[in-house]
């Protein structure tokens, strides 16, 4: 199994943020939108894993529920920064929170020897256009929009969730194995 473990966006957000994405994106030729299913904060990704561990990797995922934290999109940026191959909404964790419960929750993977943490640091983001393969170059010289403000309101993301992403020539599709609810 393919797995990550990501926050999923508050509804009435995310379709807000989905009709701003196709206003903006939906015309150009070198970027593919991801599905609106698909759009979420990815906060560790697992990679391929046997399934017979599914259910302690679940436990691992929310074995510590992080605290109340509130996300604050930032503005729109290519990553990555060197050559941009995809525009993503920005999103700050002011108090910290998040970042350390991502942390706490690589370091149960890692010491768990299921995940080797990344060496760059945690950087929450949302997907809003991937480059078309043959298209990066386009791309990275698209200009970047400007986020409107009824976009720039903090949130609270409603879910963690540890999904299965399955492969497939249309795009990647994610089934949900454990959702923590978030308060």
């Amino acid at each position: 199994m393919r797995l990550f473990v990501a926050l999923e966006l508050p509804e009435s957000y995310l379709l807000a943020l989905s009709v701003w994405r196709a206003s903006i994106y939906g015309e150009l030729r070198e970027f593919r939108l991801p599905d609106l299913q698909n759009m979420h904060v990815t906060l560790v990704f697992l990679g391929y894993q046997a399934e017979r561990d599914a259910e302690r990797i679940a436990e691992l995922c929310f074995d510590s529920p992080p605290g109340v934290f509130e996300l604050r999109p930032t503005g729109v940026g290519g990553l990555p920064q060197a050559r941009p191959r995809l525009h993503a909404l920005e999103l700050e964790d002011a108090a910290g929170v998040l970042g350390a419960w991502q942390s706490e929750m690589s370091q149960r993977f890692a010491t768990a020897k299921l995940y080797k943490p990344e060496k760059r640091p945690f950087r929450p983001h949302v997907t809003l256009a991937r480059a078309r393969r043959g298209r990066e170059c386009e791309a990275a010289a698209a200009p970047l929009p400007a986020l409107p403000a009824r976009l720039g309101k903090s949130f609270r993301a409603s879910n963690a969730v540890l999904f299965r992403s399955t492969l497939l020539r249309s795009g990647a599709v994610y089934e949900p194995v454990a959702t923590l609810e978030l308060k």
